[in-house]
């Protein structure tokens, strides 16, 4: 039944249930164009892009501040209570938001719970971000882990065996799988 709704097969009913009422009864995140956690935020979702196989808000408790622009690439997963930042307050004028570039997240990047990523930031492909990590500069080449407040550069990954993970998920993606 699920596949025929084209709902995703490891999420529960109550999952879809709760996204109706709170996204399409009470219009919570009504913006967003999949499901997302009744407990997450997503500001300015016009200005959310998601890739393949992401789904940005389907963790308990993830805020995406969107307004200058976040772009999730493709199987980039966000634990609980992720925080992506795209703008901040100005020091003096609280009201007023600064203008930065938009954040980027790569493709097949996973984001441990309570992590957070700052405006401007840009993380490569297949970037591993700790549980609680506070990422405040960018990490473009990525293949990597990150950990700690500010994230640092704690371990490379082997590119191969990412790449290798990539055509996988890419060819069950294409298969319907």
């Amino acid at each position: 039944m699920k596949r025929v709704l084209g709902l995703r097969p490891e999420m529960p009913w109550s999952f879809y249930v709760l996204d109706a009422l709170f996204r399409k009864v009470l219009r919570q995140n009504a913006g967003v164009r999949w499901a997302v956690h009744h407990t997450s935020t997503i500001r300015s979702p016009e200005r959310l892009r998601a890739g393949r196989g992401s789904f940005p808000g389907d963790s308990p408790g993830v805020y995406i501040n969107a307004d200058n622009g976040v772009e999730v690439g493709d199987f980039t997963n966000l634990g609980p209570h992720v925080g992506l930042i795209s703008a901040n307050h100005d020091a003096v004028a609280n009201a007023e938001r600064l203008p930065a570039a938009p954040l980027r997240l790569g493709n097949f990047c996973w984001l441990g719970m309570g992590a957070v990523v700052l405006p401007g930031v840009e993380l490569g492909d297949f970037t591993v971000v700790g549980a609680g990590a506070v990422v405040t500069r960018s990490f473009p080449a990525g293949y990597c882990v990150l950990a700690g407040n500010p994230a640092r550069l704690i371990r490379h990954l082997d590119p191969a065996a990412c790449d290798a993970q990539a055509r996988s998920t890419y060819a069950q993606h294409a298969a319907g799988h």
